[in-house]
């Protein structure tokens, strides 16, 4: 399959024409090879318009929504990062890309380590993941200038809010289990100021600060 191809068109079609226009994020995009991250009996959908599922119960992301959630974490590239939910690792080679020092945390030990390997194969050195509860975000590194949860909480996780910088930025889905939107949450002042930038639907957080495993 013509990959390159197929990743162009992604971007220009998927990504560009729904209005995400930061363009670091859209060349970062170009550069990423999404199939390298799919599973062999994926990898001919890697660049179809829907999420991408990676086993474990758990997808890559839809193209637009990865872009979308990235630009509005709006990245210089000297942040360190947290990201809470690695997965297939898509989002975290973005993530590399755009910023400074990125930390992940997976709940799966199984996908942590894929992704890491993955990462590791591609040249990604700025990257570190970890196996964990993400809701509990990671102590030991904060504080941190952005974080980005890839799975749907009921709500801000507070330890994520506490290891947030001054200035810093989470984007994270929050609302139900079936239904979410997509929220900014911005520190200032020591407190926090949210923003709705649209519906979506994630795969559900789970851990001390999100959903517990006999709620969903």
């Amino acid at each position: 399959m013509d990959y390159e191809r197929e990743r162009e068109e992604m971007v220009r079609t998927q990504v560009e024409f729904r209005g995400v226009t930061d363009r670091r994020v859209l060349d970062a995009m170009r550069r990423i090879s999404r199939e390298e991250f799919a599973g062999e009996k994926y990898r001919a959908g890697a660049y179809e318009d829907h999420p991408l599922s990676i086993g474990e119960g758990q997808t890559i992301s839809q193209p637009y929504i990865v872009a979308l959630m990235t630009q509005l974490l709006r990245l210089s590239g000297k942040e360190k990062v947290l990201e809470v939910g690695t997965g297939s690792g898509y989002q975290t080679a973005l993530l590399a890309e755009l910023g400074g020092e990125i930390y992940s945390v997976e709940r799966c030990g199984k996908l942590a380590q894929g992704a890491a390997k993955v990462l590791e194969r591609l040249g990604y050195k700025n990257v570190r993941i970890l196996a964990g509860d993400g809701t509990e975000g990671l102590k030991e590194y904060a504080p941190f200038d952005r974080i980005i949860v890839t799975a749907a909480a009921p709500k801000v996780p507070e330890p994520l809010v506490e290891q947030l910088c001054e200035g810093g930025i989470i984007v994270i889905p929050a609302g139900s289990l079936h239904s979410q939107e997509l929220q900014v949450v911005e520190k200032k002042n020591n407190k926090i100021h949210i923003t709705n930038h649209g519906g979506c639907v994630f795969v559900p957080l789970v851990g001390r600060y999100g959903w517990q495993e006999n709620e969903i």
